[in-house]
């Protein structure tokens, strides 16, 4: 297996579960926070599309799915344009409202279809090209691809616990 196959099976993993956390999920399950500091299910599926989105358009030297393709009007989110969840605070959070469930899955199959279009193409080099130098080592774009998936991991992992607990909660 090729690194580009890797990366893809990788990123391929990620679709399946924002369909699990989001399956019929009602507003409680999607905009209920444990605490006023917590983020919501609504908002770690959205952010965990989203950061993909943001972070391998800009390496594939492409605009982001979320605007080119329409989802931020989909959404109609009360954010910033181009936001994409980093750093938001609670009352940030708290914007992120999802009424229609299959937008997650939707806006998910069409990020990952740019990745693969991103992967099919990208060479030894372009993997290895330097992205940031404010790291020692510097981080190339094979790095950040394992850290984008990294990152999704993370916030499914978040996202399935949560609405577990708050499955199992009533």
């Amino acid at each position: 297996m090729d690194t580009r196959e890797l990366l893809t099976d990788a990123f391929h993993r990620i679709p399946p579960l924002i369909r699990r956390h989001a399956e019929g999920a009602d507003d409680r399950l999607l905009h209920t926070r444990p605490d006023p500091e917590a983020n919501s299910l609504a908002w770690l599926l959205w952010h965990t599309i989203r950061q993909q989105d943001a972070q391998v358009a800009e390496l594939a030297g492409r605009a982001e799915v979320w605007a080119a393709d329409g989802w931020r009007d989909r959404f109609d989110l009360a954010l910033e344009p181009d936001d994409h969840g980093y750093g938001h605070d609670a009352d940030q959070v708290a914007l992120v409202r999802v009424d229609d469930v299959d937008l997650l899955g939707g806006y998910q199959d069409a990020v990952t279809a740019m990745i693969d279009d991103y992967l099919a193409t990208a060479t030894a080099e372009d993997l290895d090209r330097v992205v940031d130098d404010r790291y020692d080592p510097p981080v190339t774009a094979g790095v950040r691809l394992v850290s984008v998936v990294g990152d999704a991991m993370q916030h499914l992992g978040q996202a399935g616990y949560l609405r577990g607990l708050l499955e199992r909660s009533g």
